[in-house]
């Protein structure tokens, strides 16, 4: 009698093996790392920075990912849509100028901590999947935000939604130049910007963080 022979797994979407306990650790590792020197560094680091940092062999990160923008998607999409989460969340508010603020505080937090997730999203020459799946979808949000805040009446209606990107880079100037001497100094600007786009006030907002001295502004020469 012949023996039978096992049918052959069908093609197609086979379900993937799941790693091993010490792969999917040294992932975990790495993932960890790369948002580590991603968020304090930006994007121009390269794998061997990331490996370093995370204690293994660069070999270790290409069995993992096969190349540096391959590691960008896997982390910043979910940066990304954390981002527009916020944007959704300022639409809950009930007064729609409070909720504009609350998108612009909360992003800026987000983008003064996370010098990778600004540059991904301002510069856009990382990230061509889904970082920029992501983005697409950050747009509208970020435009529901703004024209629910105009037809109120409470933000200029010049305003459109490219200024954003661009207020976040001024932001992220701030950041990088007075990060080591003042690093929430960016709230003290996002105010008077916030200030300049409102339509209307019966006083000037009172800023959260004092300017600097002149020998804090000499230390922050490049």
């Amino acid at each position: 009698m012949s023996r039978r022979t096992a049918p052959a797994p069908p093609s197609g979407d086979t379900p993937a093996r799941p790693l091993r306990a010490d792969a999917e650790r040294n992932r975990r590792r790495i993932i960890a790392a790369a948002q580590q020197v991603f968020a304090i560094r930006g994007l121009d680091v390269t794998l061997d920075d990331i490996a370093h940092h995370a204690g293994v062999g660069v070999g270790t990160i290409y069995r993992r990912f096969t190349n540096r923008e391959e590691l960008i998607e896997a982390i910043f999409e979910e940066e990304i849509q954390r981002v527009i989460d916020v944007a959704e969340e300022a639409l809950t508010h009930e007064d729609p100028w409070d909720g504009l603020v609350h998108f612009f505080t909360r992003s800026s937090q987000d983008f003064a901590d996370n010098r990778g997730l600004r540059e991904v999203l301002m510069v856009g020459t990382h990230g061509k999947g889904r970082v920029a799946d992501a983005r697409e979808r950050l747009s509208p949000a970020i435009s529901a935000v703004m024209e629910r805040a105009q037809q109120h009446g409470s933000l200029r209606n010049d305003i459109e939604v490219t200024d954003f990107p661009l207020v976040q880079i001024m932001l992220g100037a701030a950041t990088q130049l007075t990060g080591s001497v003042a690093p929430d100094l960016w709230q003290r600007y996002l105010i008077l910007i916030l200030d300049g786009l409102r339509t209307s006030r019966q006083a000037p907002t009172l800023l959260p963080h004092r300017a600097l001295s002149q020998e804090e502004f000499d230390r922050t020469a490049p």
